[in-house]
């Protein structure tokens, strides 16, 4: 039988891809969200029929009852409760509002009804378990009769390199249970229950792969080497000039990049890596040298930095990172993913940085199946 699922919050498509791609037989029967661009690459990659933009917070018991779905998929607005926002407001953001209706109002609703999801997944920031609308959360699921189960997990764990630490809650309907939990029902997993180990971040120790992982390199994930000069993606000197020693730089060899957020290309700092081509030079001698000249009042100190060949990462090469595509060397040259022909470059990278990492919710699917 065909699990049928609702996607709230949808994007573009990463639960949609991560169910696809998990061992169960599932389809995405709708998917809700308010960004119109995100809707337009939603519905060129799974189809014009499946996404709604609509106000999330106006859906109704009555309409999600109608569509039957026993799998809820959510991925609500992570603005309240990340902490890169100074001024974040957990459940008194109004971002905050539909999700909070949605779970506190709605399926409620569906429950007495018995039209309710069995199984539900909410994907959320780190900071999210700390945050009033988590215990709202978990207070209304328990009295509603679920079982739920929560998780930090970040792709590094399943090899990818990229740090990007989300929280997880799952959920069940009695009598439905999880598999391998034991242990306190308020435990933050690190892991999978019976799937490896803790993450344990080894940034302070030699090499920088946990036991039993092995993580790729990012020369895995890179588009081909692109000869024009100056290359597609390469970061304006104004900028260099200004910020360049403020960047997190990688070289190909990297086995972690930073988070990637939707302000990537906007912000320097933590709004993800950039990439250092030349694997030859040392970054921060080449920077030393920089700034030496820049002091001393070198108006062209910045052509010093040209030769580290400095680039932000493609969006292409972003997708292979969120795992909507596979890494590059496995022969996939981005006609997986679709984008209109009118979503800009600064879009795309918005609508990446707001997205799943596909390979973890798959894995995760899969665990809340077994």
């Amino acid at each position: 039988m065909t699990v049928k699922a609702l996607e709230f919050y949808s994007g573009i498509g990463g639960l949609h891809r991560a169910l696809a791609h998990s061992s169960v037989r599932g389809t995405v029967v709708r998917a809700f969200d308010w960004d119109q661009a995100a809707c337009r690459v939603y519905a060129a990659n799974y189809g014009p029929d499946v996404v709604q933009k609509v106000d999330i917070g106006s859906l109704t018991a009555a309409e999600l009852a109608s569509l039957d779905a026993e799998l809820w998929l959510l991925s609500p607005s992570c603005q309240p409760y990340t902490v890169l926002n100074p001024l974040a407001k957990g459940a008194e953001d109004p971002r905050a509002k539909s999700f909070i209706r949605l779970m506190e109002e709605v399926l409620p609703e569906l429950v007495r009804t018995n039209k309710h999801p069995q199984r539900l997944l909410v994907e959320n920031v780190a900071g999210f378990e700390t945050s009033s609308t988590r215990e709202r959360l978990l207070a209304t699921l328990r009295t509603l009769g679920y079982h739920t189960l929560e998780l930090l997990i970040t792709p590094l764990q399943f090899g990818i390199p990229n740090s990007r630490l989300r929280y997880y809650l799952l959920a069940k309907s009695s009598p439905l249970e999880f598999a391998s939990r034991g242990g306190r029902v308020d435990r933050i997993w690190r892991h999978i229950p019976g799937h490896g180990s803790d993450w344990v971040d080894t940034r302070g120790t030699p090499g920088e792969e946990a036991p039993g992982v092995v993580v790729a390199e990012v020369r895995d994930y890179l588009d081909e080497e692109c000869h024009v000069d100056p290359h597609p993606h390469a970061i304006p000197e104004r900028v260099l000039e200004k910020w360049g020693r403020l960047f997190d730089i990688i070289l190909p060899s990297a086995r972690r990049t930073c988070c990637f957020t939707r302000g990537y290309t906007k912000l320097v700092e933590r709004a993800g890596s950039v990439l250092q081509i030349n694997e030859s030079l040392d970054t921060t001698e080449t920077f030393d040298a920089f700034l030496d000249a820049q002091r001393a009042g070198n108006n062209d100190a910045v052509r010093l930095l040209r030769p580290l060949r400095l680039r932000y990462f493609s969006p292409t090469e972003l997708l292979r990172l969120f795992a909507f595509l596979p890494p590059s060397h496995k022969g996939d040259s981005g006609r997986g993913f679709v984008w209109p022909g009118d979503i800009s470059t600064k879009t795309k990278y918005k609508l990446i940085g707001n997205s799943v990492n596909v390979c973890v919710v798959t894995e995760l699917i899969n665990y809340l199946y077994e």
